[in-house]
């Protein structure tokens, strides 16, 4: 049976889906603009960058060729294993199970921590960014990644499939909280037809899965994001 951290919040799309969540993961941001824009703020060279929510470790590896330390962290038992056989070979790389809410590390002990669609998506995340406070080294910075809900058409079908969501309250619970906030055009790049049509469908529920897949032709999607950071 697998473990799952206690108080953990449930992911649909990887949860339940991790193959079809990986052909996302290589598809988002061909470019790598999400990381550029992360650069240069604070780069990663020399520092210990905890991943939160890091899935099955996509992100591990590209992290842990700067930083001196590289942590993942993710509630669910069985996506952590996979992230720590992901970066087996990596001595500079620790995989933990634990949630936001409760992150395995001591106090202020992070430079840079990184969530890319994971938890953090506006009120009732308050508990995680008491955590941040509390990991965060003086200095640091904590960025977090997240779909911008207002624009484009990934933004539509994001609210046509989860219509209690209001991109207003959440940018009125960020800026309350402190946070800046920088629009990333990204894209996701598929190879195959196939792919992006199983990606749509993990994201969406089915009516609107169905509606996003006749609505977009060839093997590129738009993927309007918000990039937000904050300094400790």
């Amino acid at each position: 049976m697998v473990q799952i951290a206690r108080g953990a919040i449930p992911s649909p799309n990887i949860w339940n889906s991790p193959r079809v969540y990986e052909l996302e993961n290589r598809a988002v941001d061909p470019d790598g603009a999400a990381d550029a824009a992360m650069a240069a703020i604070r780069p990663f060279h020399g520092a210990v960058v905890v991943d939160i929510g890091c899935g099955t470790g996509y992100h591990l590896p590209s992290i842990a060729a700067t930083a001196a330390r590289a942590i993942g962290v993710e509630p669910h038992g069985g996506l952590a294993e996979l992230a720590a056989r992901r970066c087996a070979s990596l001595p500079n790389v620790t995989v933990r199970t634990g949630t936001a809410q409760a992150l395995p590390l001591p106090d202020a002990s992070v430079d840079i921590a990184v969530a890319r669609w994971a938890y953090f998506f506006g009120p009732g995340c308050e508990p995680g960014l008491r955590e941040l406070s509390r990991v965060m080294r003086r200095g640091g910075t904590a960025f977090i990644i997240d779909i911008d809900a207002a624009r484009g058409d990934f933004g539509r079908w994001f609210r046509q499939s989860l219509p209690t969501y209001s991109p207003r309250a959440v940018e009125d619970f960020w800026a309350r909280q402190g946070w800046e906030r920088q629009p990333l055009d990204l894209r996701m790049v598929f190879e195959r037809r196939a792919d992006l049509e199983a990606v749509l469908r993990i994201e969406f529920t089915p009516e609107v899965a169905k509606r996003a897949i006749a609505e977009t032709p060839g093997l590129e999607i738009p993927y309007p994001n918000v990039l937000r950071h904050r300094h400790y």
